[in-house]
């Protein structure tokens, strides 16, 4: 029998065994450079300090000055370069009485925890079952990777709560922003939506990129 099938099946499955393998302590981003696939390169050992594994923009009170009143501080790998390569990454969500994180996804999962106020937090399933639940102070919920979630403040007063999310950059995808915030014509967004052609150019108007100062 010849050998050379299994011996490279063989170099196969130990090369990919060894894809994973971390070669270095950290690799702090050098957004110098352009990102890849996997993140962006290394910055110099040389040059990272400990300023570099700290992130102090959680800091601070809140304003809040969008149509979602919410105001959500990011700790992706853009604000946080440390974050770079370790698959993780967080959010702060200060919303207002009434305010909301509005429908949305991410290519990551992510799990919140209520640190005060009132919550209804909820996720969408591609059976377009909801789950939803009230939290309070102290709570924790997970949302799987893609599906559909928000977060409503129903409380009397501001709610505060913290995510984290398995990857340095998750992305965000506001449906509504999606649909009427970008480049979309009105007509083909009319025709998707079953919305009228008047109340999609009465959307457009509002997720306009002019009229929102802040998202998640």
């Amino acid at each position: 029998m010849n050998s050379l099938p299994i011996f490279f099946i063989f170099f196969l499955f130990s090369s990919l065994s060894q894809a994973n393998i971390i070669e270095v302590d950290f690799c702090v981003a050098n957004r110098a450079l352009p990102r890849g696939p996997k993140g962006y390169p290394c910055k110099d050992p040389a040059k990272v300090t400990t300023d570099d594994f700290v992130f102090t923009g959680f800091r601070g009170e809140r304003t809040f000055n969008n149509i979602y009143g919410n105001n959500i501080t990011l700790a992706f790998v853009e604000e946080f370069p440390a974050l770079n390569g370790l698959g993780l990454s967080m959010a702060r969500l200060d919303l207002d009485v009434g305010g909301f994180v509005p429908v949305h996804s991410h290519r990551t999962s992510e799990i919140i925890v209520v640190i005060h106020g009132t919550i209804i937090a909820g996720i969408v399933d591609t059976n377009n079952t909801a789950y939803y639940k009230r939290l309070e102070a102290g709570d924790v919920m997970i949302f799987p990777q893609f599906l559909l979630h928000f977060q409503i403040n129903v409380g009397k007063t501001r709610a505060l709560a913290f995510v984290a999310l398995n990857g340095a950059n998750p992305g965000v995808q506001i449906t509504s922003e999606a649909l009427f915030g970008g480049n979309l014509p009105a007509k083909i967004a009319s025709e998707i939506t079953l919305i009228s052609p008047e109340e999609v150019r009465r959307l457009q108007r509002i997720f306009s990129k002019n009229d929102l100062t802040a998202t998640f």
